[in-house]
């Protein structure tokens, strides 16, 4: 019997690593990689959406979801009926709470009582699609994971926080390094079980997730490499050495992209302020930026701000290879 408990109990946590790594995945190919500040938030909406889906299955079979949801084997302690009416307000209640935590998504200036009243409504739709989207791409990803290692491929992410409007521009910079690094790829729009999702979301979620859901996603696709650009993440999927080689060619080649390549406020700051020193314009016939007196003084203000900023090593990392 103690071995059946403990046996009970490895499964359980097993399938709940399993469960976490599934959905985990299924929010990056939804969203990409998105800032730590955001992390949680998207964190808590995909979660909430399987808690609802738990409460839905426990409300039509109250000991299914008595055990999915707290792990509590059938017991003849609490009548069914209790269970199963528990579970109905879980099932009208939550979507509610999803749609209020997508208003922080928002800007602080957006967050209204009106559209506290919105959120709140378009959290129900929002709930229903998202615990069906998650279920399809956890899958999907599972399938992506299992297809990477059979053909001995990896994955890596690139922080990357395209500026507003600037998508296709970003993409066509992105192009055009790799190309110059040497890879051969064409761009395309993203096959539909990546890009389909996507925009059902965007039509539920509405405003809130216009910064984290592009209108048309896009991909680099050839022999060597697969990438897949979100507004705030590129996705790379190929064979170790020339997955390195394009990240490599991402660094030195897209820092004067329209896009942040770091993801705090404070490292965006100081982006912004290297971007217009190195007198970035598309105009051709432009002057060349010249090393003046106040070009000198601003990159001394800048190295001193680099010396004091507190934020993420990998950020300062990517500040300082801008600077120099």
């Amino acid at each position: 019997m103690a071995f059946l408990a403990a046996a009970i109990a490895f499964g359980s946590r097993f399938a709940s690593k399993v469960l976490t790594t599934a959905l985990g995945w299924a929010s990056t190919l939804l969203f990409g990689r998105v800032p730590a500040s955001r992390q949680i938030l998207l964190l808590g909406i995909t979660f909430g959406s399987v808690i609802w889906m738990v409460m839905l299955a426990g409300f039509i079979v109250p000991d299914l979801g008595a055990f999915l949801l707290l792990l509590i084997p059938p017991q003849n302690i609490i009548p069914e009926g209790t269970i199963r009416l528990l579970m109905l307000v879980g099932v009208i209640v939550v979507p509610g709470i999803v749609g209020l935590v997508t208003l922080a998504l928002t800007s602080k200036d957006e967050r209204t009582a009106r559209r506290a009243l919105e959120a709140f409504a378009r959290g129900y739709p929002l709930t229903i699609l998202l615990a069906i989207l998650l279920v399809f791409l956890a899958l999907l990803a599972i399938y992506r994971k299992v297809n990477s290692v059979i053909r001995r491929r990896t994955d890596a992410h690139v922080p990357m926080v395209v500026k507003p409007g600037a998508y296709e521009q970003v993409a066509d910079d992105l192009d055009r390094a790799l190309t110059d690094a040497g890879f051969d790829l064409t761009p395309e729009t993203a096959p539909a079980t990546m890009s389909m999702p996507a925009k059902w979301l965007a039509a539920v979620a509405g405003r809130t997730s216009s910064s984290l859901v592009p209108d048309r996603m896009l991909r680099l696709r050839g022999a060597d490499l697969d990438i897949l650009i979100y507004p705030m993440d590129i996705l790379i999927s190929g064979k170790g050495d020339d997955v390195t080689r394009a990240r490599a060619a991402m660094a030195s080649r897209l820092t004067t992209s329209a896009a942040h390549l770091t993801v705090t406020a404070e490292a965006q700051a100081i982006e912004d302020r290297l971007t217009t020193l190195a007198g970035v314009t598309r105009e051709e016939g432009a002057p060349v930026p010249t090393f003046d007196e106040t070009a000198a003084a601003e990159f001394a203000s800048i190295d001193e701000a680099l010396a004091t900023i507190r934020i993420p090593y990998d950020e300062w990392e990517v500040l300082y290879r801008q600077r120099l």
